[in-house]
């Protein structure tokens, strides 16, 4: 019997899950051992997994789990170098240079595990089978504006935190806004008409903002984009990967510029691909925005886990993605589960 295992997030801030109640329920009918950690964090109570029929184990108890169980969690895992020995499913970002994937592979090398990489589970045409892209782009903008309005009071943002609802981030924002004695900005938004993009579009527009969006075709040249440097904020979008060209070199910094805030929604700045060349770090929920020029100020904000800040819509809305593909946990040889293996033996 295929035994999933869904282990509590130990990172910080992190209150998603990618499995719902009602999904787990689908699981257990299907014929799926269901095996749910307790969590103290968790935006989904526990009572709904008990309902549905799922084992209950406690707190980070994956590590002792059955060494045939599937481990499935959304991000990283503690960084303590042990041996990974189980088969996992997350995010594992591991493909793209990073330093702490390369930790992560030498770990998986060393147990024998194997990582079913959450961004790399991908159908037959290469898409992205589940992604919480919307409320990534949509979080991501919110972060943004805030970033903005502590500008205009010549200040930088302050701590985010988690909202029970897209309508109360929304609500609170304009709330935030009505207090700035100054025009609304303009965006730039590249990668505009993927999920991300849209997510973004939807909030900044909800606000009144006025978006240029771009995609692949407004790109294709492979810059400058000056364009970039005539908004008010910039919001990418888009991937880090090979070809990808460079969106805000380091001498914007300098140059002449109405450009006050990006938005690097994709986040992904130690990566080689990366289109953001003025900063090297992610940005926190504590310290959301990185100051990378003064006078005119130029801020970053660069959060990895964005779509946490709405933490029940975003998982109801990726777990009903992702079903589907659990439902063939049965059959690791074939499809999603196949490919996203073949990817990780390459980059092993």
């Amino acid at each position: 019997m295929t035994h999933l295992w869904v282990r509590a997030e130990q990172r910080e801030n992190e209150e998603r899950v990618g499995l719902t109640p009602e999904g787990a329920a689908a699981l257990i009918k299907a014929g799926v051992r269901v095996t749910v950690e307790q969590s103290s964090v968790r935006a989904i109570g526990l009572q709904g997994y008990k309902d549905a029929g799922c084992d209950i184990a406690a707190e980070n108890a994956w590590p002792t789990a059955p060494s045939d169980a599937i481990i499935f969690g959304l991000k990283e895992l503690p960084e303590d170098g042990t041996p990974l020995t189980h088969r996992h499913i997350m995010f594992g970002h591991a493909f793209k240079g990073q330093p702490s994937g390369r930790i992560l592979l030498d770990r998986f090398k060393a147990g024998g595990g194997t990582l079913y990489d959450l961004e790399y589970l991908v159908d037959e045409t290469g898409r992205r089978v589940a992604a919480f892209g919307y409320w990534a782009g949509y979080a991501g903008a919110a972060v943004t504006v805030r970033c903005w309005i502590a500008q205009q009071r010549s200040s930088i943002a302050g701590p985010v935190g988690v909202f029970q609802s897209s309508a109360a981030l929304l609500d609170d924002l304009k709330s935030e806004i009505a207090t700035v004695n100054a025009a609304l900005p303009n965006a730039l938004i590249i990668g505009a008409l993927g999920r991300v993009g849209t997510g973004a579009a939807d909030l900044l527009e909800a606000l009144g903002i006025s978006v240029t969006k771009w995609d692949m075709a407004e790109t294709a040249s492979g810059g400058p984009f000056p364009e970039v440097l005539e908004h008010a904020l910039f919001l990418n979008c888009i991937l880090a990967r090979p070809g990808t060209p460079v969106f805000v070199p380091e001498t914007a910094k300098a140059a002449n510029r109405n450009l006050t805030v990006i938005g690097d929604i994709a986040c992904d700045p130690d990566s080689d691909f990366s289109p953001i060349k003025v900063y090297d770090r992610t940005t926190t929920w504590d310290v959301p925005a990185l100051r990378v020029h003064d006078a005119p100020p130029l801020d970053v904000t660069a959060i990895d886990n964005l779509p946490s800040m709405l933490p029940v819509e975003s998982s109801q809305d990726y777990a009903g993605q992702l079903l589907p593909s659990l439902l063939t946990l049965g059959s690791l040889q074939t499809g999603v589960w196949a490919r996203a293996e073949n990817t990780f033996q390459d980059h092993l």
